[in-house]
């Protein structure tokens, strides 16, 4: 209808501006001011579209990337088993270990134990494998964390990615009660076409059992996040605008369950070479596409994509120094794909609680970004991505990993505005 909206990756300060004072903001954008009292001076200025001059805007960015090298954090992606009850199409794990073996859960205590003293905050991401296969392992530790996290005063947050086959109602509600708050669940299309990419070992089709689970957890009032998640490729592509109608009957209007749609790549899985995947230009088209249509559905836009414009929210947990990859047999990775590459074995847990870390191995991830690429330091997106948006991607393709967002971030401000459009009209009526 005519607005402007203008965003800031400094700040994460997106504002839309309507038709009566967008003669005035544009005017001040491009020649800066000479009345720093009028309201919308002092709002650009708040949101940081206004800088002084001499503010030292390259200065601050270095800032901001050393931030990443917080040593009162800490984020753990822990793999309690890595068997899986499915066999997905384009997975790219082989499920050669099974749960996590009984000294390196000691080991994982013990060396949280010695880290939370100095922390302030922690995050825990379960993963697997189907990690609710070994549902016990999470409690267990889930309990001795929240114990821990209480004497210490720790803030503590978790996250899980679960196929959602065994994701009953009464087990959402454990989840919640160890913190649990945000799921990434996939469903790939209508019963026929998730039922022949997302199978179990046996063959047998799933989408019905994830569907029923997802209603009965519907029925909650606690608050969550479920990130829907569509992964596409050739040959689900047509299907999907008729499947977004119908995950619209089921979810549209509760903001909880929010549609998260990404292509589906080759992750160094067995069925690589076979995969149907889009060309660059495809995927990058219908992830926005395919976005825009779940929104005029009435279907929640994925929190995760507002997340990815905010100061270092699109940097991969890869990136980030104090986050590790945890898995069964306590060797330490730092990205979740590529599980046999050497490059990514980074460390070791060991049953006493100590680690070992190759430090030469680990500088791959954490130093490749905007350190040493200068078109990363001249961009707009470098506070958001600081050129680490997959160090997975660098260090294979030895190519500049740009987030989907920025690519098209002109399209991802407008299905934001769409989404709050929409929210505030379910609001009125």
């Amino acid at each position: 209808s005519g607005e402007v909206i203008i965003y800031n990756s400094y700040t994460g300060a997106v504002i839309s501006v309507d038709e009566r004072e967008k003669m005035e903001v544009l005017r001040v954008l491009r020649t800066g001011t000479d009345n720093e009292q009028s309201n919308v001076c002092q709002t650009l200025i708040q949101c940081g579209f206004l800088v002084s001059e001499q503010t030292d805007e390259k200065r601050r960015a270095q800032f901001l990337h050393a931030s990443m090298h917080r040593t009162d954090v800490m984020h753990l992606i822990i793999l309690p088993t890595e068997a899986c009850n499915f066999r997905c199409t384009y997975c790219y794990q082989d499920f050669s270990r099974g749960q996590m073996k009984r000294e390196i859960v000691e080991g994982l205590k013990r060396f949280l134990k010695q880290k939370m003293a100095r922390l302030q905050h922690l995050t825990v991401s379960w993963f697997g494998g189907e990690p609710l296969l070994a549902l016990n392992i999470i409690q267990e530790l889930s309990e001795w964390i929240i114990s821990l996290a209480e004497r210490y005063g720790v803030t503590y947050e978790a996250d899980i990615s679960t196929n959602g086959y065994y994701l009953s109602k009464e087990t959402m509600q454990q989840l919640l009660r160890y913190h649990v708050r945000r799921f990434m669940i996939t469903i790939d299309g209508m019963k026929n076409v998730h039922d022949s990419r997302r199978f179990l070992a046996n063959g047998q089709g799933t989408y019905d059992t994830i569907i029923q689970n997802l209603r009965d957890i519907r029925t909650l009032h606690e608050s969550f996040d479920i990130y829907l998640r569509l992964n596409f490729d050739e040959a689900n592509l047509d299907d999907i605008p008729s499947f977004l109608i119908d995950l619209s009957h089921e979810f549209s209007g509760d903001q909880r369950f929010q549609l998260f749609c990404r292509p589906v790549g080759k992750w160094g899985g067995k069925n690589d070479d076979h995969l149907p995947i889009c060309d660059d230009r495809t995927a990058e088209r219908k992830i926005w596409e395919l976005t825009e249509q779940g929104i005029k559905q009435g279907l929640s836009m994925s929190k995760i994509i507002e997340a990815m414009l905010m100061p270092g929210g699109a940097v991969c947990y890869a990136a980030k120094p104090h986050s590790f990859v945890v898995g069964t047999d306590g060797q330490l990775y730092k990205c979740t794909c590529f599980l046999n590459e050497s490059y990514n074995h980074v460390g070791q847990l060991h049953e006493d609680g100590t680690t070992y870390i190759d430090y030469d191995r680990f500088a791959l991830w954490v130093t490749s970004g905007e350190e040493q690429d200068e078109v990363c330091q001249s961009c707009f997106f470098r506070p958001a991505c600081q050129g680490n948006h997959c160090p997975q991607y660098r260090i294979r393709k030895g190519k500049r990993p740009c987030p989907y967002e920025k690519r098209k971030i002109k399209q991802v401000l407008q299905l934001i505005y769409q989404q709050e459009y929409q929210q505030e009209k379910e609001v009125i009526e």
